[in-house]
């Protein structure tokens, strides 16, 4: 069936705040509930009148497992819509949309809020196996004469947590960690060191430039409950120079590779939330939409360059519309690895790899003045089930700002995915 356009009416996000080592001040749904609250406000319509709440996450608390139906619940949309979760790692949030666009597209719903959400500074501490089943020794003992013996066989090294996140990050199939497949797009495009931190700084100064400047005006700013304010990002630095970048040392293949903490994503906490509508619901509500999602595509490739999946999902969508990469105004690549966008940029413009891996022959060089306008998740950061969602969003609050039309948000999936969406604005009603 033919890709029939989905409205995007509106949409906000939390401040995004980077992991400092502790939990931060906000669990998953607190973000999307504080967010979510300022959003529906602003709507002629109640929470009810909803067909759906469809929320993306890569790593729920236990007591938030389906965090999609806790939020419903919090924002008050009523018993009687339903609310789910999908995962689809780092293109979660890009995933809700998606099945937003598919449910309203076969008409089983009309009004949907869909988004993602994630609160990576909360993910579990674990213990080891050699832990666990100590434990389940422990708890099979019987008398005191059992448990000082299972007493005797504890070891110290028993005690090490194994951090939750890390075990995430690490692809199962190929066991390399995302860092190690950023650092192979880096070998094999031959992008140096000083690329990486060049692009990494240039991050972090169009994010402050758009701060400066108000472009964030989707945010919504968050209270935790001692009543601090949090209104900004606040993984960004004025300080992130090129030269200063340049001291870090690799952290994912010591002591020779390119990739740093500095010229990688950031560990946030985070939400985006955008209402999704049909042609019908906007006539019917009097809706005036400020955009609509014209296609989009899913990819899938070699988990060890992952990061190349906004090329195999983007280049799809770019040959069904006749399009260059170029005609597009805006593009948001999501910052995973500063590596990872040179690397899709590189792989774009490198003709014997274009013939070998999209048969066609390379679709030429990307202009950077087009790319990530206002910086990415290296200065903003990168809550993994929110990212998706918040690139759509922002690129439509981008072309709209600058009075562009069309943009694409593509992003790459760990274990060797990628995600992309064609967007537009419209300001008139459907």
């Amino acid at each position: 069936m033919a890709f029939e356009p989905v409205y995007i009416i509106d949409g906000a996000r939390s401040p995004f705040l980077k992991a400092r080592n502790a939990p931060g001040p906000f669990s998953a749904s607190d973000l999307a509930v504080q967010a979510g609250r300022e959003l529906l406000l602003r709507q002629p319509f109640k929470q009810s009148e909803f067909s759906e709440v469809i929320i993306g996450c890569a790593a729920p608390s236990p007591d938030e497992t389906n965090i999609g139906r806790v939020i419903a619940l919090r924002l008050g949309c009523g018993d009687k819509v339903p609310g789910w979760t999908v995962m689809r790692n780092c293109a979660s949030g890009m995933q809700a949309l998606d099945s937003a666009v598919m449910s309203i597209q076969t008409g089983r719903s009309d009004l949907v809020l869909a988004g993602g959400v994630d609160a990576l500074s909360r993910a579990p501490l674990l213990f080891s196996d050699d832990m666990v089943k100590w434990l389940a020794g422990w708890n099979k003992a019987r008398g005191a004469g059992q448990k000082l013996a299972m007493l005797k066989t504890l070891r110290l090294k028993h005690l090490a947590p194994v951090i939750g996140l890390l075990k995430g990050l690490t692809d199962p199939v190929v066991g390399l960690s995302m860092g190690q497949t950023a650092e192979i797009l880096a070998d094999r495009f031959g992008l140096d060191r000083a690329a990486l931190d060049a692009y990494a700084a240039q991050s972090h100064q169009r994010t402050l430039a758009a701060q400066q400047a108000g472009a964030f005006d989707e945010i919504v700013p968050l209270t935790d409950t001692k009543g601090q304010l949090y209104a900004a990002d606040d993984g960004v630095r004025d300080d992130s120079t090129p030269e200063k970048l340049a001291r870090l040392k690799p952290v994912f293949d010591r002591p020779w590779g390119n990739i740093t903490a500095g010229n990688s994503s950031q560990v946030t906490d985070g939400a985006a939330l955008l209402i999704l509508a049909s042609a019908t619901t906007v006539q019917r509500m009097g809706l005036t939409p400020i955009g609509r999602i014209v296609d989009a595509q899913w990819s899938a490739l070699d988990p060890s360059t992952m990061g190349l999946g906004p090329v195999f999902a983007s280049t799809p969508i770019l040959e069904r519309h006749q399009l260059a990469l170029n005609d597009l105004d805006l593009w948001e690549i999501n910052e995973a690895f500063a590596a990872q966008v040179l690397g899709c940029l590189a792989a774009w413009n490198d003709d014997p790899w274009c013939q070998q891996h999209l048969g066609r022959p390379a679709l030429g060089q990307l202009d950077m003045a087009r790319l990530n306008v206002d910086g990415g998740a290296i200065a903003i950061g990168h809550p993994v089930g929110a990212s998706g969602a918040r690139i759509v969003l922002h690129l439509l609050q981008a072309l709209r700002a600058r009075h562009l039309k069309r943009g694409m948000a593509t992003i790459c999936i760990g274990g060797g995915q990628g995600g992309a969406m064609l967007i537009e604005t419209c300001d008139e009603k459907a």
